[in-house]
């Protein structure tokens, strides 16, 4: 935002005629007047015409906005439309726009090209024409419709210099109209970090949350309960302690499996945002939010103040906000390359000619921020229903209300179900994007970089991708998945046509309301064997492995740097060094590094100062992810990133995006697989043994589906 001592915030609202922005506009100012002066600008005061938009823009610009952008009364002569002539041009012609504290300047070209360095905040209204259309004859009488075409051509002319669409900061989607729009633009203006200080009153009453959780006496199986409230949802999470479902809380002795998450975006709060190439989109109803910049940035204003305080009945850290996932290509923001094209920079071999066309890459984050969920406590077998309501606001508490009403409801129609059975999953033909040849050149080049000492670790990953046909249903897929290798920080995530189903053992960063962080690195893997001799030798051969241990070593120094970069001094310890935790599917090496975060310390900036987990990219972190640049094929995507939650009692918690099958639909009616694989290479490190390991980590998702690991 331009400063300066006394001059207003300039909010253009645009949009063609009939799209809504004069309702938007005229709304929108009754809302800012609140707390604060507000000036308003109609444009069609100023077209001198039918044919007068091109003209009128330009007078606009310069008598009115221009001395605006400068803290100075505007002073303009209106057109009569009745006469078809300017005003007099004596005093009782003039007209005047103050600079208040904010200024609206609503009409057809408002932030066109030449004014946008002139405002601050844009605001694209749109719908269809035909709609347009109507509305415009609806409102200004059927004296218009001669005049439609002819000032439809100025306008398609006039915007052709320039997608004001997609420069716009917030767009409203008038395509059902605009009647719920303007609350929701002063909710997405106040998202905007530039207008935090303006906003400040509404800031306020945002974080004026009655949070509820209602403890139900009951415990119906998960993917029942899961499909009955969110199997029609678009957007949803599922934060599965799925180890405490199969076994029994009892079987979790770290204590990281008593809880589940349940939620969607519905209700009144619900809302979604993505991040890719440097834009943060917030979705909230028909209003879009684009917030430009760092993704942490963003994340620190919404995410991160305590807002909540949960009730001493509830046990549990979440207490409802934002879930979903945090891609391994936000390290553009933490100290890496934004490495989207850094492979292709960096001169790295391209995928083969046998990997299959993928779709556009997911976003590199996606969050839903979530006003109602359901816990699952495994040790309590109940469950809790969160609410959230605004306070003093009697519609928003009878909402929540609703809302749990329906839950209870769907809870005990569950009473004597059981989850239904997985249909038999077509097996996907799987290729690696980099065959053992080169995988194992990669390897070398690995040693290679750590020899010359710009690395003591490089954690090296592939990728397996696979293109189905038909359509591979993503629930049906994570259920078996879920049953095959249940993990502690498993998870289903469905946000459009992306799916993800994860069964990550690896917590990445756990910060408590209380300021305490925890990481719990997994370096060191063997595959486990259905002969229990067999199984017992390869849990003790990784006991007793060197290499093993001074992989996950070298990563838990990593992370007490990490830490220690907001925690108070004196307090990073490790509780816990290179224990061993038997799944499903793997034995793995397990150590926990615990510190105390500062007082008055920003959780976002100590999540970057973490991101992303040194386990996915090996040490030192920052000179060994561009050693990775430049020797991976291709960005990881979700893969290496984070998945869970960021809580409004300022908790947060993110598993490691390990063991995670990625489905995306296509155009041609079928689904595009990814899976993420890897290991960490030392100096010691056995080609044959490392391409053995990244065989063990795949064989948990590809034997669920039935498929083979590429030859």
């Amino acid at each position: 935002m331009r400063s300066g001592p006394s001059r207003p915030v300039i909010i253009a609202v645009d949009g063609r005629s009939g799209a809504g922005k004069t309702t938007v506009a005229l709304e929108l100012a009754a809302l800012l007047r609140r707390h604060r002066t507000v000036s308003l600008f109609h444009l069609e005061d100023i077209y001198p015409g039918w044919d007068g938009l091109a003209e009128g823009v330009e007078r606009y610009v310069s008598t009115v906005l221009a001395p605006l952008a400068q803290g100075r009364t505007a002073h303009w002569t209106a057109w009569d439309w009745a006469s078809g002539d300017w005003g007099p041009a004596d005093d009782a012609g003039s007209r005047t726009t103050a600079a208040a504290d904010v200024v609206l300047v609503e009409g057809v070209g408002a932030a066109h090209a030449a004014a946008r360095a002139l405002v601050d905040v844009v605001v694209w209204v749109e719908a269809p024409a035909p709609a347009r259309r109507r509305r415009a004859l609806e409102r200004d009488g059927e004296t218009y419709a001669p005049f439609w075409d002819r000032w439809a051509a100025q306008e398609d002319e006039l915007f052709a210099g320039g997608d004001v669409a997609a420069a716009a900061d917030i767009v409203v989607d008038g395509s059902r109209g605009v009647a719920g729009a303007p609350e929701r633009v002063l909710s997405a203006l106040a998202g905007l970090p530039a207008l935090e200080p303006l906003l400040a009153p509404e800031l306020a009453r945002r974080r004026g949350l009655e949070f509820a959780a209602v403890r139900v006496a009951a415990y119906p199986p998960a993917a029942a309960l899961f499909a009955a409230l969110y199997g029609g949802s678009t957007d949803a999470v599922w934060l599965d302690s799925s180890t405490a479902d199969q076994t029994g809380a009892g079987a979790d002795p770290a204590g990281r499996a008593r809880f589940s998450i349940m939620a969607d975006a519905s209700g009144s709060f619900g809302r979604t945002a993505t991040h890719a190439d440097g834009t943060t989109t917030v979705a909230d109803g028909e209003v879009t939010a684009r917030i430009r910049g760092h993704f942490f940035r963003w994340l620190d204003t919404v995410w991160g103040r305590k807002a909540v305080r949960a009730p001493d009945h509830y046990p549990g850290d979440f207490t409802l906000g934002w879930l979903g996932w945090l891609g391994y290509e936000l390290k553009g923001e933490t100290g890496g390359a934004a490495a989207r094209d850094a492979a292709a920079a960096a001169g790295a071999t391209p995928p083969g000619p046998n990997t299959p066309p993928g779709p556009t890459p997911p976003p590199t984050a996606a969050l839903l921020f979530a006003g109602r969920a359901v816990v699952v406590d495994h040790q309590e077998r109940c469950l809790f229903l969160l609410t959230l309501a605004e306070a003093n606001h009697p519609a928003s508490g009878q909402e929540a209300a609703d809302w749990a009403r329906g839950a209870r409801d769907a809870v005990a129609a569950l009473a004597e179900t059981d989850d239904a059975p997985v249909a038999p999953l077509p097996a996907p033909v799987f290729v690696l994007r980099d065959g053992e040849s080169r995988y194992k050149a990669m390897i070398a080049a690995s040693r290679t970089e750590i020899r010359e000492g710009n690395s003591y670790e490089v954690c090296l990953t592939t990728q397996l991708e696979a293109h189905t046909p038909g359509r591979l249903d993503a629930w049906d897929v994570y259920r078996a998945l879920r049953h095959r290798s249940p993990a502690p920080f498993a998870a289903f995530l469905r946000m459009g046509a992306t799916a993800v189903c994860s069964t990550s053992p690896e917590r990445f960063l756990r910060i408590d309301a209380a300021g305490l962080m925890r990481a719990e690195p997994i370096k060191g893997t063997r595959r486990r064997d259905a002969d229990p001799v067999a199984d017992a030798a390869l849990k003790a051969d990784l006991a007793a492995s060197l290499k093993d241990r001074a992989e996950n070593v070298m990563i838990v120094d990593l992370l007490r740097n990490d830490l220690s970069h907001n925690a108070v001094p004196g307090t990073v310890r490790v509780p816990r060094l290179c224990e061993i935790e038997s799944y499903a599917t793997v034995h793995q090496l397990v150590s926990t590094i615990e510190a105390q975060l500062a007082p008055g310390s920003s959780r976002a900036e100590a999540l970057a100062a973490a991101f992303p987990a040194g386990s996915m990219t090996g040490a030192p972190k920052i000179s060994t992810m561009a050693i990775l640049d430049s020797l991976e094929a291709g960005p990881r995507g979700i893969y290496s990133g984070g998945i869970g939650y960021f809580s409004l009692n300022a908790a947060l918690d993110l598993s490691v995006t390990i063991r995670t099958l990625v489905l995306q639909d296509t155009d041609d009616g079928g689904t595009h697989l990814s899976l993420g694989v890897g290991g960490a290479i030392t100096a010691d490190s056995d080609d044959d043994a490392e391409w053995q390991e990244i065989q063990a980590k795949a064989y948990g998702v590809l034997s669920t589906l039935g498929a083979d690991f590429p030859g």
